[in-house]
Parts: structure tokens; sequence; C-alpha cells
């Protein structure tokens, strides 16, 4: 009698028993720092939210930083990673775009970045961004093959356009995106968060499952 209340005691223990959380840091710029937007209407609460409706037990950590360019993310990627996540997402450029620096500049400080996560063996979702067509199709060219060549590269998950959801519902109609842009024509408004986040949500749970492999 005695082993089978033991026996019934572990079984009821273990049935209790929930695995901890999948710990991603989204580490980024102001697209993923959520720049602009009501408490819990950013990138990353709601993509948390995403998640969570879709039965993912998994905890986002908010590492973007406004303002932040890929020499930015070099620069603290390595104290970003010191809290241990269990995978990352890297969502960089926008803000070198927007300063026009040198494709090749950003490819350098990306690869930085990624370098760091393959030493902590850790899974990556990287997210791209397109240059826009104003800088030169030679520009624009060598700008957008970083993603995929460094996802290529590093074995990563590549999402290869951080803005994919408002594209895809406004058929890359500027006027359009408008209506899913805050006033500065910039940053995504909860609106268009919403829709970036369910493009994306399906390459967050590819990640998740490389976590638990």
């Amino acid at each position: 009698m005695r082993k089978v209340m033991a026996g019934l005691i572990f079984v009821l223990a273990a049935a209790g028993a929930q695995a901890d959380p999948v710990r991603i840091t989204a580490f980024g710029d102001s697209l993923v720092q959520g720049y602009g937007l009501p408490q819990g209407q950013g990138w990353v609460p709601q993509l948390q939210g995403w998640l969570d409706a879709q039965g993912e037990e998994v905890e986002l950590i908010n590492a973007g930083v406004s303002g932040d360019t890929t020499a930015g993310g070099a620069a603290r990627i390595d104290w970003t990673l010191a809290d241990t996540p269990d995978a990352l997402i890297v969502a960089l450029g926008g803000n070198d775009l927007l300063r026009g620096l040198a494709p090749e500049e950003s490819r350098r400080n990306l690869t930085a970045i990624m370098e760091a996560a393959e030493a902590k063996a850790l899974p990556v979702l990287l997210v791209g961004i397109q240059a826009p067509g104003n800088y030169g199709a030679d520009f624009k060219e060598s700008f957008d093959g970083i993603y995929p060549d460094l996802a290529a590269r590093f074995d990563a998950l590549l999402h290869p356009d951080s803005l994919a959801g408002i594209r895809a519902a406004t058929g890359n109609d500027i006027q359009a995106a408008g209506a899913y842009l805050q006033d500065d024509g910039i940053h995504p408004n909860a609106e268009g968060v919403a829709l970036n986040v369910a493009a994306i949500g399906p390459k967050v749970q590819q990640l998740i499952e490389q976590v638990a492999q």
C-alpha cells in the first residue's frame, strides 16, 4: 500500500510540474523596443500575446534600443547574452539605412553579433529589412544580401523583412501603408505591429522548436 501511495504521489507531482518557458531575447532597435506606442502595444508584448495564443511556453525579453545601429548592437551583444537566453532574435539595420551607412559596415557588425551568438551555441532568428531604392541599385543589392548571406553562413533562421506584414496587407503601396504607420511615417502603429507580428510569428515558433531539440 505504501508503494502504491508513493507511486501515486510521484505521478501527481510529475503531472503538476511545468517546464521552464523558453527564454528568447529580442535584440533590436526602436521597432523592437516599441517606440511611440502605448505600453503593451509594442512589438515584443504583441508577439508575446500571439505566441501565448498559440500555446507556446515562451518568455520574450525586450532588448530593443531606440536609435540603435548595427554598431551599437555589436557593442552591447556580449552583456546582453550574459543574461543567458535560450535563443536570440536579431532585428537591426533600419537605422543604418536611415543614416546611409555603407552596407559593408552593417555586414561587419551583424557578423560580430552572429559570431557572439554562435559562441554561446544559441539558435538565432535573423530579421532582415529591405533597403529603399533611392540609394541606388548597387547599394540595395549589397544591403539586402546581408541577411540571407549571414543566415546561411551561421545556419540561422531568416525572416527576410521586418515589415512583411504591412507589405502583404498593402501590396507594397506606400500610400496604403500610411494607415499602419505612426505620424513619423517610419514606425508602425499598433495595427501595423499586429500585422508584422502575425507575419513573423511562425518563424518564432520554429525558433522555439530549435531550442527544444
